[in-house]
């Protein structure tokens, strides 16, 4: 029977004990002195938040495949229990055995959004690990670090061994096949290190150093060792069938964020959205095999008992065989009680359809993300969304029985005006109008419009990462116009008006965009308390303004300076698939309010041809 790590009287201290104990259904279950390697999959935030993220369960599942890799889970204890750990002097712990993290061979760390980089330094903290990766020895974990966050790694840099650039089903099994081999052949980790960072997409950023210009860009970045390469590409899969998949996932005991079997129905976007990052660091567009989710589909619902099946794509509209596996979901599960999420659907006929037949519509909302209030924005944005469509769709919905609707726009946008801030409220205005101009006895019950925006951040490799930010003060005086706006329409009654934190914003920014030196701030914070940073109740703006001051970080420099065309950016050494050329005509397009045709309708030259596969070379006739 397997020792819990932390005693009864503990676990009954804490909130949600069940986040500590393991031993979940489809959990792995090996002897640990049967295997070479000793894996530990973390994600820096709560069980709850962790377990719903597909990536892990993707590569939790694709590790223990392997007989000699044996892969555990961790994820960063709530404040309750981290603080009784470090007055305790507990180790942080696996899920599966319950053993320390520091006697794992790799701690992987997968990086989703960067309000989690002081949970990062929590887990080490926890862990008993050194934060600099220069201070490790053999006594510790190799620490390595995936996920689309390591698309500008450089911010905590300082705190990985090394870095995975892309999908991890590519080259994790090389990675770990060079590592038995190193410590077979007794090399030190240094060396161990370089020999890793020559398989493709592995980044060790210990190897690499960076020079600075007088005015604090980067004048170099340059490898320290011969042999290893001046830049690093990602890892893509291009044919999904190849890869496996998680069809007995791992089922929490206490509810998750997204508790339910998701399918991944392809990866990549046609769309081009310019702020949107993933669809420039996921290109080129892979589906998935339709005969292969429905199987996943079938095996997943019986090896885990959930009652709900959610769609996985960045725009599922755009996948071409979606009428025919909803309509299979549809035949084969609904009357079991197995409901049907469908995230990412255009709102369109077909859509509506589909959705009546597996929502509550009393209960349900449809979601729309128009971006921008204005036509003009939405075509600076390439948003490929028209009022005619937005209206048409929302009058479909309204006549369907809906009345409910939630609204997602940006503020923040490069060349914004007056005028295209106010056309958010406005637009809300014209969807109600829309929904009234239903005769009464046929309309079901008061129109209900949220209007929700968040604040703009221009990402690395998107068309805008020349671009500044706003300040705090105009991120909120737009808000404060959207909202006085809203209040002069005729049925601001029937709207409800949501802003995002502007503090928030504004420290994503510099995290997002940050160089090495951010590093020094990200480990000031976590000192002087911060974590949990993307939970209201737990974010601190006043001890990140101080950590910046500390610090000697202008904060200026990372969030209103411009960039000048030609500036070498911090994530320039990487390369995510497509072109700094194309990113940056991307940008004049932008400027000149020009639309860019999505992947189907034309090819824009982005650069992901390259990888021979996926929507770039579908026969456009």
């Amino acid at each position: 029977m397997r020792k819990l790590a932390l005693s009864d009287d503990i676990l009954l201290k804490v909130d949600k004990p069940a986040r500590y104990i393991g031993n979940e259904v489809n959990s792995a279950k090996k002897n640990k002195h049967d295997v070479d390697i000793r894996f530990c999959m973390c994600f820096p935030d709560v069980y709850e938040i962790g377990m719903s993220h597909l990536g892990i369960q993707i590569l939790y599942d694709m590790f223990n495949r392997r007989s000699d890799v044996y892969c555990e889970r961790v994820y960063s204890p709530w404040p309750d229990l981290s603080e009784i750990m470090k007055e305790k002097q507990i180790p942080l712990f696996a899920l599966e055995t319950q053993d320390p993290v520091k006697e794992f061979d790799f701690l992987g760390i997968t990086i989703q959004y960067e309000m989690c980089y002081t949970n990062i330094l929590q887990i080490l903290d926890l862990s008993q690990i050194p934060f600099s990766a220069t201070e490790r020895t053999w006594e510790h974990p190799l620490v390595i670090g995936g996920g689309p966050c390591t698309y500008n790694p450089e911010p905590i840099a300082e705190f990985f061994d090394l870095f995975y650039i892309g999908e991890g089903e590519v080259v994790y099994d090389q990675v770990f096949d060079v590592y038995k081999a190193c410590r077979k052949e007794g090399l030190s980790r240094r060396e161990t290190l370089i020999r890793l960072a020559k398989i493709p997409s592995i980044y060790v950023p210990s190897l690499y150093e960076v020079t600075y210009k007088e005015n604090g860009t980067i004048a170099t970045f340059e490898p320290t060792v011969e042999g290893i390469p001046s830049h690093i590409e990602k890892s893509i899969v291009m044919d999904t069938s190849k890869i496996g998949y998680p069809e007995h996932p791992v089922v929490p005991f206490i509810k998750a964020t997204q508790d339910r079997v998701v399918l991944e129905i392809q990866r990549g976007c046609i769309r081009g959205c310019r702020f949107c990052q993933a669809g420039m660091l996921y290109r080129p567009t892979r589906p998935r095999d339709v005969n292969e989710l429905k199987a996943m589909a079938k095996e997943m619902i019986t090896s885990t008992g959930y009652d709900e099946i959610s769609l996985s794509s960045l725009s599922s509209s755009d996948y071409k065989d979606l009428k025919e596996l909803i309509t299979f979901l549809i035949d084969n599960f609904e009357k079991k009680g197995v409901n049907i999420s469908l995230p990412s659907l255009r709102i369109d006929a077909f859509s509506l359809d589909i959705m009546s037949k597996v929502q509550d519509i009393r209960k349900s909302s449809l979601t729309f993300a128009p971006e921008a209030g204005s036509q003009r924005m939405r075509n600076v944005i390439n948003k490929g969304l028209t009022e005619e469509n937005i209206l048409d769709g929302a009058g479909m919905a309204f006549e369907g029985g809906w009345q409910k609707v939630k609204l997602y726009f940006m503020l923040g946008l490069p060349t914004e005006t007056e005028d295209d801030i106010k056309g958010i409220p406005e637009l809300a205005e014209k969807i109600a109008r829309r929904y009234y101009e239903i005769p009464k006895d046929q309309r079901n019950g008061k129109c209900n419009i949220t209007i929700s925006t968040s604040f703009f951040v221009p990402k690395p490799f998107t068309p805008f990462q020349w671009v500044p930010m706003c300040t705090k003060e105009q991120f909120l005086e737009r808000a404060k116009l959207v909202n006085d706006t809203m209040k002069e329409q005729l049925n601001k009654k029937s709207m409800k008006y949501n802003w995002h934190h502007a503090d928030v914003t504004i420290l994503e920014g510099i995290l997002a965009r940050g160089d090495r030196n951010i590093a020094k701030a990200i480990r000031r914070a976590y000192e002087l308390g911060c974590v949990f940073d993307a939970w209201d109740e737990y974010f601190h703006v006043e001890k990140w303004d101080q950590a910046f001051a500390d610090t000697n970080i202008d904060v200026d420099f990372y969030t209103i300076r411009p960039r000048q065309k030609d500036e070498i950016f911090p994530w320039d050494f990487l390369d995510c698939g497509v072109s700094k050329a194309f990113l940056y005509r991307e940008y004049e397009r932008a400027k000149q309010e020009v639309v860019t045709p999505n992947c189907r309708m034309a090819c824009s030259g982005c650069g992901a041809m390259k990888y021979e596969g996926g929507v770039c070379l579908e026969d456009k006739n």
